[in-house]
């Protein structure tokens, strides 16, 4: 997978982000460009991560893995600078948050390891050309994510619970919405889960964890897609000294076209 020639609008956008113009959530942004999960480490736990996600390819489809202190993702983007190319950062010190800088640039180490991790913003694309609506871009809101009482399976220090992404969709649009998606495994595939939120853990969809809240309408469907931040559950699970990673729903915008994702 290498990028092609990348439209203004994955330029544009990745410009307005690296000189601080925009700090929001990207979904909308560059709409025929693949979006990642960002997770970077320590070399020393690189390996133990890299099994987590193969392990866990729902939630952690791995898009890109740098070189030990190379903050540049050449398969992803010329120009792609990992340190100032996303809105918002989490940086996290013995799995605490401590802070949401906006460039990493004063914290790069010359044994950082980054992970691009698909997210679901690629497959909207595919949805919304279906005509199938999605309440939170039409109310340019971050999609909904939610901890879910599904656990992951295991990798060294890395563990901890499903996060999932829900939009709400009519009975025939979500039957509509997993066929397309499934379409789309380097970008979490089908839905995880369709119908009711306790059963997979969620007590009040208007609290989500992650994201913003949208309505469900009476004659819709809550419906779950494994989501990208996962990774962030576990890093707090195994509490390393040092990692950063993108805030929820701020993404790294990439050269690569959504359709190139699609396995058919």
């Amino acid at each position: 997978m290498n990028a092609a020639n990348p439209s203004s609008a994955a330029v544009t956008a990745r410009r307005a982000i690296r000189t601080g113009e925009w700090a929001s959530h990207t979904s909308g942004l560059a709409d025929n460009h693949v979006q990642g999960n960002v997770v970077i480490l320590p070399a020393d736990l690189a390996g133990d991560f890299l099994r987590y996600c193969q392990r866990n390819p729902k939630p952690c489809p791995v898009l890109a893995v740098s070189e030990p202190g190379d903050p540049f993702l050449p398969t992803l983007g010329k120009d792609i600078d990992i340190r100032t190319d996303v809105p918002r950062y989490r940086v996290w010190r013995k799995g605490e948050l401590a802070a949401e800088p906006g460039d990493i640039t004063h914290l790069w180490r010359d044994d950082l390891v980054t992970f691009v991790i698909g997210c679901s913003f690629s497959f909207e694309q595919a949805l919304i050309e279906a005509g199938l609506p999605l309440r939170h871009i039409e109310q340019n809101r971050n999609v909904a994510m939610f901890r879910t009482n599904v656990a992951t399976a295991p990798a060294g220090p890395f563990s901890g619970p499903l996060v999932v992404t829900m939009r709400p969709m009519r009975p025939a649009d979500a039957i509509r919405a997993v066929q397309i998606t499934s379409r789309f495994p380097n970008v979490h595939g089908a839905p995880v889960h369709i119908g009711d939120p306790a059963q997979i853990g969620i007590v009040d969809l208007s609290r989500p964890d992650y994201g913003d809240a949208v309505e469900v309408l009476p004659g819709e469907l809550p419906v779950f897609w494994a989501c990208g931040v996962t990774p962030q559950a576990a890093i707090e699970q195994a509490r390393p000294d040092f990692c950063i990673t993108h805030a929820p729903g701020a993404m790294l915008i990439t050269d690569l076209f959504n359709h190139e994702l699609a396995s058919f």
